[in-house]
């Protein structure tokens, strides 16, 4: 289950990326709903496998460098999501079991990027993206040109309002047009195009776009004499704020449903794309009451709506090769609509999901997709299945090198163990240079392919030799002189980095992000790590028997040693740059904070107590050796006393690092 958690880790924290920073999704929310609900569930059924920077902890994307960053004052929390009325009404039952009176506010979940705007002295005074949730861009001179968005207010005191900036579909079809006569590539959806629009480093070109915003937070609600969420929604727009029409009071659960069904109805004939509806407790006393999770507060609900599902042709099943060898399969399909955007392709994941719904080509499949690129196959209509499907049969060799596949035990993937093949190099190389690697800025698949047919790149270390090539670099249409002189700064840059990177990089077979880390801060020295055997790495915390074989075998190869030494011929650092871990009475045990801390918040207290050596978990059991408790503890604390876990006030826990 470690693998399965490290991988959905991997995964999640690249989809996050592309999706945030990027602004190009490449899976459904649907998928990635599903990934990050597995994850969730694996964490907690696996305490022991918890990590402080999982991407369950997060929260929005990551910031671009291309904006002044800028520290939240209040945390930009996201909503937890629910699928099903079920899942809805469960939601509702735990608030109120306890409140019975409870009114709920209603909501359009407007499909857009959420954006906090501040106003001093009655004017307008900046916009920043929610970015990670405590540090957004400053994208202060792109929203001001939304037409929408008042620049003076009757209010002279400071004020922050939240919401949602989006495109218009009249105007996301406007904004397409014109892409297409410029020869640019069309925006996938209107949530796409207003991202990418706010992100333009030309504030006309953000005005010509046509973008809107509507408002539906005051965070200082409470403080304003505003009893409820409604009334400072009516107070908001009183001020001038456009406020979301469809708004609703609800006095039950119930009504919540049948207004949800009459939203779905209409959804196709509003001029903006909605993913969902937001439930909110209306009363802001109760809100406060009810309070937050690490990520998402308890008083308010996404009720996500249903996937897109169409039916379309199969034309074709291919595989193509990762980076670890893993192949998977990919269906082509006659170019179809979904939720806005042409799709012609969809992931098939592996031989038995294939199997499993007997897909083959030529079937009517149907696809869904909730509002993002890459759809899923949901299933094939038997049906309409005509004397030319036949049964798929699995390809036993590599597509690009021919090499004979394997498939290990407990294992759905089949892989190429072909380390010279190909597509493993590509992606591989690809690999090291990523973001969460090496981070070599400028060096992202299609330019690890296109240098790798060139024969500028075969293996990393080459990497740090396409100085060499600097003629023939230049010469590459739309590369050029500055791009190649970025490239190289990068590559330099790189050298800089803290051994844990360097280890990420070279993917080492179970070997992710925090096992690197671990690694780093256990060993300190590359040379170390290469001479360590199973025995060495056998007490290290998260560190298990077939990690420990994958990293020592890896280091017993004579061409991975090889690699090394180039390294460090090529200036490489090969040591930890990071703080020392501490021993303490923390060490190697597994620890649970809860509760509101007054002297620390959730991310500074899990950050120290890993550096005291402590296994921090969101969930108590049996296994858990310290609860750390505040105020508003809850549920935890009850389990840990049950439990006979040791537990510590803030106050004994000040007290005991104090001691030490």
């Amino acid at each position: 289950m470690k693998q399965r958690i490290e991988e959905l880790r991997e995964q999640i924290h690249k989809y996050n990326y592309q999706y945030h920073v990027l602004d190009k999704p490449t899976i459904p929310d649907s998928e990635y709903d599903k990934l990050l609900h597995e994850l969730i569930a694996l964490e907690k059924a696996y305490p022991q496998y918890d990590d402080p920077s999982s991407p369950t902890r997060k929260i929005g994307g990551s910031v671009s460098s291309q904006f002044h960053k800028v520290i939240h004052k209040r945390a930009m929390l996201s909503l937890g999501n629910v699928f099903s009325y079920e899942e809805l009404r469960v939601w509702a039952y735990k608030i109120t079991s306890i409140y019975p009176k409870v009114e709920f506010c209603v909501e359009c979940k407007i499909d857009g990027l959420a954006m906090s705007v501040t106003y001093l002295n009655g004017s307008f005074h900046q916009a920043v993206t929610r970015g990670d949730g405590t540090e957004g861009e400053d994208v202060t001179n792109n929203v001001v040109t939304i037409k929408s968005i008042p620049l003076k207010i009757p209010y002279l005191k400071e004020l922050e309002v939240r919401g949602e900036v989006y495109m218009p579909k009249k105007s996301f079809v406007k904004t397409n047009q014109a892409r297409v006569l410029n020869g640019e590539e069309e925006f996938a959806n209107p949530r796409n195009a207003a991202a990418g629009s706010i992100r333009q480093l030309d504030s006309k070109v953000v005005a010509s776009r046509g973008l809107d915003a509507f408002w539906y937070y005051l965070p200082q609600g409470l403080s304003l004499n505003q009893p409820t969420h409604y009334d400072s929604l009516m107070w908001l727009k009183a001020l001038g704020f456009k406020i979301n029409p469809l708004t609703k009071l609800c006095s039950s659960i119930e009504d919540v449903v049948s207004y949800i069904e009459e939203l779905s109805l209409l959804r196709e004939q509003l001029d903006y794309e909605i993913d969902g509806v937001v439930i909110k407790v209306n009363d802001f006393t109760l809100q406060g009451t009810l309070g937050y999770t690490e990520k998402a507060p308890k008083w308010a609900v996404a009720y996500k709506f249903p996937a897109v599902e169409v039916v379309t042709t199969l034309e074709d099943i291919f595989l193509t090769v990762g980076r670890t060898g893993k192949i998977t399969p990919n269906a082509k399909l006659t170019p179809v609509k979904v939720a806005g955007t042409t799709v012609s392709y969809a992931t098939l994941h592996n031989e038995d999901f294939i199997k499993e719904r007997d897909i083959r080509i030529f079937d009517k499949v149907v696809i869904r997709k909730a509002g993002e690129i890459i759809p899923e196959v949901v299933s094939s209509i038997k049906d309409m299945r005509s004397e030319q499907c036949v049964p798929y049969v699995f390809s036993l060799q590599c597509p690009t090198c021919n090499h004979q596949l394997v498939r290990y035990p407990d294992e759905a993937a089949h892989y190429c163990i072909n380390n010279d093949c190909p597509s493993r190099i590509v992606e591989a190389i690809a690999h090291f240079a990523s973001r969460d690697a090496m981070n070599i800025d400028g060096l992202g698949i299609k330019r690890v392919e296109q240098f790798y047919q060139l024969g500028f790149i075969k293996t990393f270390a080459d990497i740090y030799f396409l100085h060499r090539y600097r003629n023939e670099i230049i010469e590459i249409p739309k590369f050029g002189l500055k791009s190649y002189e970025n490239l190289i700064q990068a590559i330099e840059k790189s050298k800089e980095n803290s051994l844990e990177r360097l280890l990420f990089g070279l993917g080492i077979r179970q070997v992710g992000a925090k096992a690197s880390k671990i690694l780093a801060e256990t060993f300190h020295f590359m040379q170390t790590i290469m001479e360590v055997n199973q025995e060495d790495l056998s007490g290290i915390r998260d560190i298990g028997p077939i990690t420990s074989k994958s990293i020592v075998e890896f280091f017993k190869d004579s061409n991975n040693r090889k690699l090394i030494d180039t390294f460090h011929e090529c200036g490489l650092n090969m040591q930890y740059k990071g703080e020392a871990k501490k021993t303490s009475i923390f060490t190697n045990k597994t620890v649970v904070v809860t509760g509101t801390l007054s002297s620390w918040s959730r991310k500074e207290i899990t950050d120290f107590l890993y550096s005291m050596g402590a296994n921090v978990s969101g969930s108590v059991s049996k296994k858990t050796d310290y609860l750390i408790y505040g105020k508003d503890s809850g549920s935890k604390l009850d389990k840990a006393m049950q439990l006979n876990v040791k537990t510590l006030s803030e106050e004994e826990f000040l007290k005991v690092i104090n001691d030490a």
